[in-house]
């Protein structure tokens, strides 16, 4: 028994929807956002409302996606009580089925609501990722090709958390503003890219670690009920040097970033400031220790978390060097 078992809200209660909505896995939705402002402030095209909604956005698919993996599971037969995650809502008798169900189709509701204020700044691309995050969200665990049952839960985490989020988060602010039709933010905005995908790879790098860690964790009880995970195809081993590699590339996007800037006609600056994610690797590498060495559930669970505030520590810290460093 788990300390997470022995303080487990009532049935039905708010503490049972907090868990449900795993608010230690959230910080996840918020480190692509933090991103996507300091590119676009540093493109000087920063639009609060647009910037503000992104985030609401993100953290409601994030809960969306976490109900409907909650539900979705149980329905499998993945969360029994030989697994050593967290407790999970619908296996624990703390909502029923029919709870986690419409409480998925409830946090999917508000993010389209929210989203539509973003189709209304950013046109139709964010009518095309909204969509896709919501099918995504639901597919992770649910419908005939559970990404996370097949091994594709890695490469959509990496995708949608990273390049797509940051993108879309930038998209939203540079057309948020008044003189969005403008020469000079077209011009800005055919400048961006680099910037825009050296910055989403960390972000979608960290994002893909926390879910490293839970099929790392997940592993044997994944592997009985036929949920093929890449740690499942193959192996342990593989998911601690997955989860390295992710942490490589967190590392090595910023590195990038500020040697570009030393390219002629760069639009930010080459001093240090871009390097301040480099202060979090001493934090990575003590968790990717820690993965390698340990099997026991409340130390992996520990894990998970801190790797989602390493993600959006990370995600500050880039997000900060990025602001401070635009011309």
């Amino acid at each position: 028994m788990t300390s997470d078992t022995l303080r487990l809200p009532a049935p039905g209660s708010l503490g049972a929807w907090v868990l449900a909505a795993r608010p230690k896995t959230l910080p996840v939705g918020v480190a692509p956002v933090l991103l996507g402002m300091a590119v676009a402030y540093a493109a000087g095209a920063f639009s609060a409302g647009p910037a503000l909604a992104a985030l609401v956005g993100s953290v409601l698919i994030q809960i969306g996606t976490n109900f409907a993996n909650d539900l979705f599971d149980f329905r499998k037969g993945a969360d029994t009580a030989a697994r050593i995650g967290p407790v999970r809502a619908a296996a624990a008798g703390l909502l029923t089925p029919a709870q986690v169900r419409n409480g998925t189709v409830a946090a999917f509701g508000l993010a389209t609501l929210v989203g539509l204020y973003l189709v209304y700044v950013g046109g139709w691309p964010i009518v095309a990722i909204g969509i896709a995050s919501i099918l995504c969200g639901v597919a992770y665990t649910g419908g005939p090709y559970p990404l996370g049952w097949n091994g594709l839960g890695d490469l959509f985490v990496f995708v949608f958390f990273g390049p797509v989020a940051v993108a879309g988060t930038v998209w939203v602010q540079l057309h948020g503003l008044p003189n969005a039709g403008g020469t000079s933010l077209l011009v800005k905005l055919a400048a961006l890219p680099s910037a825009v995908w050296l910055a989403s790879l960390p972000v979608g790098a960290l994002a893909t670690a926390v879910l490293i860690v839970n099929n790392v964790r997940d592993l044997p009880t994944d592997a009985a009920v036929g949920k093929r995970t890449l740690a499942v195809r193959f192996g342990r081993r593989f998911g601690v040097v997955e989860y390295g590699a992710m942490l490589g590339l967190a590392a090595g996007a910023p590195v990038a970033l500020w040697s570009a800037a030393f390219i002629p006609g760069a639009w930010f600056d080459s001093s240090g400031f871009l390097l301040l994610p480099l202060l979090t690797i001493p934090w990575g590498v003590m968790l990717l220790r820690t993965l390698a060495r340990s099997t026991d559930g409340p130390t992996l669970n520990e894990t998970l978390a801190s790797t989602a505030k390493l993600g959006v520590v990370h995600a500050a810290l880039f997000a900060i060097g990025i602001a401070v460093q635009a011309r």
